[in-house]
């Protein structure tokens, strides 16, 4: 599918849509793994990593389930179910691992303009919620060697030092207890973004069009896509020939699937939720805090509302932000149109996000009352974190956009995905990618699994193969079954990325 010709009909052998982390990324792996190959990546903004990669909208914790609780939800029998949280770790190991190997080929000054150490922290109060979290620690404990020094405690006496601004004025006996690993980062997506185009664009035959929007795609008889891109400054439009188009434009990608008209597609829709941070301004109360501290979500709250005190390495400097707290909005992307979720709606959806909604009206009630808070009762729900928050110290910013998946299902007619989505068509030739959380965290293991999908051929084949086992150790392994494994890879990932162990 991918082997390169010259064929006077094609003009690249991969447009890749949209100019963030997940594009990033399978430029990169497929640039290595096929040196000769022709990427086109076209991008409606003027500029790289601005919509869900930037460090200000949402990305930027380096999700791991060290410390996210929703990772590890409670099952009605009272057990923890660790299988998402084992899968999640697994795949940013497999994401650190690449990093490793892109900084040992030049690919970074230094690691640290995108990742850095921060412990990950998970906070809870009250009786049920503290007995949550100490099954929760039991149960990660017994898996091992992949979360392997995380601590627990209850006594207000050890946490203090972990975090001492949320100790800051409390009160005494109140019943609260955390966990705390050390091996948790802190990832700037925006920077590593620029890093890995940056560094594409100096390979040959790759080039990056930004103020270019895809407007339709088409696939022909001969067996290739033509892509209507508009040059947004000039106005000016160009038809792109390729073989194989990956749509990876975040909250932009339903609406382009949609255009793609792939059996695949039908019936997928989409639920936006928008964000916003409490961004604190003082420096000697940002000194304070050195951690992300993870709480536990409201009920009928989506997972990407976990309230969440964060420290952020953002350009060298350190910021730390609370929040986010979500709000809805018809808006798919920041940069967006007021009219994106009513423009997607189709027949073959429409029973889809019936039926979703029907089946999620708590969310839609959690939504509503926060649309409906005040600045007052967002400096409220930081206090529950940081009971000395004077208001002054703190303001209100713009988060990102999320755009959460809408399935088809047989029984309710349509089901709410907290996650990502990969959709191929049957031939491999097109791929989206839709959802959020975990997202940019696990992006390296989402573009192999499409890569899977798509280029099958290759993937199986001794050279790519090869490769793979080159940039990421425990590729083809399962490191929940091999604790020497983890400690190997992890080992030797920290030490190029100069991490804390």
């Amino acid at each position: 599918m991918l082997n390169h010709t010259e064929d006077p009909r094609i003009d690249c052998d991969v447009v890749l849509i949209g100019a963030g982390v997940m594009s990033a990324t399978l430029g990169v792996l497929l640039k290595e793994l096929q040196p000769d190959l022709k990427i086109e990546i076209f991008e409606r903004l003027d500029k790289v990593a601005a919509e869900s990669s930037d460090p200000w909208n949402n990305a930027g914790t380096g999700h791991s389930a060290l410390c996210e609780l929703n990772y590890t939800p409670e099952k009605e029998d009272g057990t923890i179910d660790v299988s998402k949280a084992i899968k999640i770790l697994e795949s940013f190991e497999i994401s650190k691992q690449f990093w490793s190997y892109l900084t040992q080929h030049g690919y970074f000054n230094s690691p640290h303009e995108f990742i850095n150490s921060i412990p990950h922290i998970s906070v809870v109060w009250g009786e049920k919620d503290v007995a949550f979290l100490r099954k929760r620690f039991e149960a990660l404990q017994s898996l091992g060697g992949l979360f392997e020094g995380m601590e627990y405690s209850d006594d207000p006496g050890q946490l203090k030092p972990w975090f001492p601004l949320i100790m800051e004025g409390r009160q005494p006996g109140e019943k609260m207890a955390a966990t705390r690993i050390a091996l948790g980062t802190d990832v700037n997506f925006g920077a590593l973004t620029k890093k890995l185009l940056d560094h594409l664009q100096r390979s040959r035959d790759v080039e990056v069009f930004l103020s270019h929007e895809v407007r339709h795609l088409d696939k022909t008889n001969d067996g290739l896509w033509h892509i209507d891109v508009r040059n947004l400054h000039t106005h000016q439009d160009r038809k792109v020939s390729a073989k194989f188009v990956f749509i990876g434009a975040g909250g932009g990608s339903l609406p382009l699937l949609e255009k793609s008209h792939i059996q695949e597609g039908k019936g997928f829709g989409g639920f936006p939720i928008s964000g916003q941070w409490l961004i604190c301004k003082n420096p000697a109360v940002i000194e304070k805090h050195q951690a992300k501290a993870y709480g536990k979500a409201s009920v009928g709250a989506p997972p990407m509302s976990v309230p969440h005190l964060d420290t952020r390495i953002v350009d060298g400097k350190k910021a730390l932000l609370f929040g986010p707290y979500a709000g809805f909005t018809t808006k798919f992307l920041k940069e967006g149109s007021v009219f994106d979720l009513t423009s997607s709606i189709r027949l073959d959806n429409l029973g889809s996000l019936f039926g979703a909604w029907v089946h999620n009206l708590p969310l839609t009630k959690y939504l509503i009352e926060q649309v409906a808070q005040s600045e007052n009762d967002k400096m409220e729900a930081l206090r529950q974190f940081v009971p000395t928050a004077r208001d002054e110290d703190w303001e209100l910013a713009i988060a990102g956009q999320r755009v959460q998946v809408i399935k088809k299902d047989a029984h309710d007619g349509g089901i709410l995905e907290f996650g990502t989505e990969v959709v191929t068509a049957a031939d491999g030739s097109i791929a989206a990618l839709l959802g959020a959380s975990p997202g940019a965290s696990t992006a390296v293991s989402i573009m192999l699994e499409l890569m899977h999908r798509c280029f099958k051929d290759q993937m199986e084949s001794p050279a790519w193969r090869s490769k793979l086992e080159a940039m990421i150790p425990s590729y083809g392994k399962d490191l929940f079954h091999h604790p020497e494994l983890v400690q190997a890879v992890r080992k030797k990932s920290h030490e190029f990325l100069q991490l804390a162990l």
